[in-house]
């Protein structure tokens, strides 16, 4: 899968995931290379768009936390229940070396897995982790 595909996807999802849960679930949402040493970003959704990639590091250490010592295959996730405000709550392994981050800005996973709507909510995620395993991103 390409870029702009990746993105429709994504988009789709987060929009799906958004009218079910009835309000945002994640409204950041990053596109990340990490190869040769460092991270590119190629895509990005929210509203820290000129301050979130000097914080990139630091936002995602407890995610990575997670998941240290752990193998990921494509289309694998992770969530952090206690990630709050510029901190990724969940990360999806979209191919090789790219990954999608995703961040609730205004609370934590466990905050929205407390919430009944998060049963339906979650299936669009799960249905897009499932895209990449089969046709990831390249």
């Amino acid at each position: 899968m390409n870029i702009e595909a990746a993105t429709k996807h994504i988009q789709a999802c987060r929009e799906r995931m958004d009218a079910l849960y009835l309000k945002p679930v994640f409204d950041e949402w990053v596109v990340v290379n990490f190869s040769q040493g460092k991270a590119d970003v190629l895509t990005y959704h929210g509203q820290r768009a000129d301050t979130f990639t000097k914080q990139l590091h630091r936002d995602s250490a407890p995610l990575f936390a997670e998941m240290q010592g752990k193998h990921y295959g494509v289309g694998d996730f992770e969530f952090v229940d206690q990630a709050a405000g510029s901190r990724f709550d969940a990360c999806v392994r979209l191919g090789e070396t790219f990954y999608l981050l995703c961040n609730n800005t205004f609370g934590t996973m466990a905050a929205l897995r407390q919430d009944p709507r998060w049963r339906e909510a979650q299936k669009p995620f799960v249905s897009l982790t499932d895209k990449f395993r089969f046709d990831p991103l390249q």
